[in-house]
């Protein structure tokens, strides 16, 4: 398996090199969305209102961190990973219409968002879940907070990190999504210890 760093933005000719099981840090700029704010940025695109945030070559991260505003500064105290499969309705659009290029959070992700990462050029990478803390000790500082009306969680966390990660890619651009194929995997053995207990 080969490691991958990136730098934001990044280009589609670079983001189709990683396959499933490779590592990948990131630096630059990663946004958090979760599903109010992907649904947010959908409905602007359609209707042509601006937003805040150009996601072209960027890197979308499922979490509601943490954050502790200290003087006029914030920090993020604590950033895990959101389980993707929430953002799953929105994601392939939202790479259609936007163009992020890396996709970060946890639990892996549909087909829809497969078949997008595929065609428009984008990788989904698994963050460990429960290491809120190892992620926040990445983020060198918050650049800016947007639509923050929809509450911490749920706003747009202008990030700056620096080699973010290890993440691994489970999905790429090549059309192959790692959890799908792990599934496979353990439901042939499941059925091969069924009939070998003779368990219809």
């Amino acid at each position: 398996m080969a490691t991958f760093k990136f730098r934001t933005p990044v280009s589609e000719i670079d983001v189709r090199k990683p396959n499933i099981g490779d590592t990948v840090y990131v630096s630059g700029t990663m946004v958090t969305a979760r599903d109010q704010a992907h649904r947010r940025a959908l409905e602007h695109a359609e209707t042509g209102k601006p937003i805040p945030v150009d996601f072209e070559g960027g890197v979308i991260f499922h979490c509601g961190p943490i954050a502790l505003k200290e003087k006029e500064q914030w920090r993020i105290v604590a950033a895990g990973p959101t389980t993707s499969t929430r953002m799953e309705a929105y994601e392939a659009e939202f790479i259609e219409k936007l163009k992020p290029r890396i996709i970060v959070g946890k639990a892996g992700m549909g087909a829809r968002t497969a078949e997008a990462a595929r065609k428009f050029g984008a990788i989904y990478c698994d963050f460990t879940g429960g290491a809120a803390v190892l992620a926040s000790q990445k983020i060198r500082a918050v650049r800016g907070v947007e639509w923050h009306d929809l509450g911490m969680p749920e706003a747009l966390w202008i990030l700056e990190v620096e080699e973010f990660g290890p993440m691994t890619v489970t999905i790429d651009s090549h059309g192959k999504n790692l959890h799908d194929i792990v599934q496979g995997s353990a439901q042939e053995k499941r059925a091969e210890i069924l009939k070998t207990l003779g368990v219809a």
